[in-house]
């Protein structure tokens, strides 16, 4: 598994900590138990962000800007003809 880059990392954790803070603050809970499943609820909603973020290599495969298509063998033998 490939180590998470700075920008998972961060967008993980920023999810985490909001995500906890709404939620507590809207479901107003105080046992043990509510706050134990809020935070749980949290860091796989962070989890989730984080894994769901591109990585810099697929972006790259997905945009290439060297990569051409191919060019039909026509103009091929057209342009070597000059």
């Amino acid at each position: 598994m490939p180590r998470p880059t700075a920008a998972q990392l961060a967008y993980g954790s920023a999810t985490v900590v909001f995500a906890t803070v709404a939620m507590l603050l809207l479901s107003r809970t105080t046992t043990g138990l509510g706050v134990a499943l809020i935070g749980v609820v949290a860091l796989a909603l962070g989890l989730l962000v984080a894994m769901t973020l591109p990585t810099p290599a697929a972006r790259r495969a997905a945009y290439d800007p060297a990569a051409r298509p191919p060019v039909p063998a026509e103009r091929r033998e057209h342009s070597l003809r000059r």
